[in-house]
């Protein structure tokens, strides 16, 4: 039984090009089974998570991210009593949007993209999944449910101030109500991405030793997990020992948003999912004592792990890819690929034709953007390449 505040399928409101309904799935089922299949769903598997996808096989990609927060985000979902069906479909979306390379190449290609709108991989998400993802013969994107659209859109909270280009044309077609909070089932998405990578991030450290497990049992919630597992497991060895005391954090992290959302939602005693985006604030959140523990966990992965020198010095690497294959492709469009072509023959601004180009470059995985620029650019600077230039009217 869904809890009265949950999305219902039977209620959605619809998808921007109607379809008819699916005798086996619900329209949240068919969300997250086009969400699966989708180009750049499989992408993600070459796509960094903190270390570049090639530097080992055990490190996070950003798949192997994105399934472990559908886990969590459906046993929170459950929990809660909420659709499970949309609070997947919205976790499993929720890094498409994401540049090769991390963190590292969103920062370089929105530095790149500051005068023409900007980058930010939410928003990116939501122009894939509604117009950049083109398999369909009556319309772009994968025309998802509004729910699901609003949960990509808006799962980190409302959205308002100077507002990315890619969330401000779409919300002019398709209202997504961008200055409310989303859905619990949203939340859920949300807080099991912040229990994925605060979890799985350190698990990764240790596997780079860029820290050690002493380290860790000095940290706020950690030291309490390895002292469990010391007094119940005297004589573990290391690997075990570091890995039980992980499981026991996750377990930390998830039991808290259970017990302080619970407590949240009791008190407001919501009645619909409206209530839920109408509250002022977030319903599905860590208690504070945690969330004041997690920032100085995250403190701690900031120095030790996402400055570290030898992730540093890759940062370094890949940005300049980044600052090379931008202008070089908007210098000479000829490069891209054919499919891209005619979209940048009906540009007709330096702007559109950046937000091709940006299209093109974010969705690149981590490997094909090390061949593309070691074969366009090698050592030749891209000034001096000269294909095919484009002119754009006044």
């Amino acid at each position: 039984m869904l809890a009265k505040f949950a999305s219902d399928p039977a209620r959605s409101r619809g998808r921007l090009f109607p379809e008819e309904e699916s005798a086996h799935r619900s329209p949240f089922q068919r969300d997250r089974d086009r969400i699966i299949h989708a180009s750049a769903f499989r992408r993600l598997k070459h796509k960094t998570q903190v270390f570049i996808e090639h530097e080992g096989d055990y490190f996070r990609t950003r798949l192997t991210h994105s399934i472990e927060v559908a886990q969590v985000a459906r046993t929170l979902a459950g929990s809660f009593g909420l659709n499970q069906e949309l609070t997947e479909a919205v976790a499993l979306a929720h890094d498409l949007g994401h540049t090769p390379f991390g963190h590292t190449g969103e920062d370089a290609l929105s530095a790149l993209m500051a005068p023409y709108g900007g980058f930010d991989h939410n928003a990116q998400a939501l122009r894939i999944v509604t117009d950049l993802e083109r398999h369909y013969a009556e319309f772009d994107g994968l025309n998802l449910t509004w729910e699901t659209l609003e949960g990509i859109a808006k799962h980190n909270g409302p959205v308002t101030g100077n507002l990315p280009y890619a969330l401000v044309e779409y919300n002019a077609r398709h209202d997504l109500e961008l200055d409310t909070y989303a859905s619990a089932e949203a939340q859920c998405a949300a807080l099991a991405d912040d229990i994925a990578y605060n979890s799985h991030d350190l698990h990764d450290g240790l596997r780079a030793e860029l820290f050690s497990t002493d380290d860790l049992s000095e940290l706020p919630i950690l030291s309490d997990c390895f002292a469990r597992v010391d007094a119940k497991y005297p004589d573990l060895n290391y690997y075990r020992r570091r890995h039980e005391a992980l499981r026991r954090f996750f377990g930390v992290l998830v039991e808290d948003v259970l017990v302080e959302s619970k407590a949240r939602l009791a008190d407001l005693n919501p009645q619909s999912v409206e209530d839920i985006r109408g509250a002022g604030r977030s319903m599905i959140q860590f208690s504070t004592p945690v969330w004041k523990d997690l920032k100085e966990i995250r403190a701690f992965l900031f120095t030790r792990m996402y400055r570290a020198p030898m992730v540093v010095k890759m940062r370094g690497k890949v940005t300049q890819m980044v600052d090379e294959l931008f202008p070089l492709f908007m210098s000479n469009p000829d490069l891209l690929p054919k499919q891209w072509r005619k979209d940048v023959a009906d540009s007709e601004s330096e702007i559109e034709l950046a937000r091709i180009v940006a299209d093109y470059i974010s969705g690149m995985t981590d490997r094909f953007a090390i061949q593309e620029h070691k074969r366009l650019i090698g050592g030749v600077k891209p000034n001096n390449i000269v294909t095919g230039q484009i002119e754009f009217k006044d």
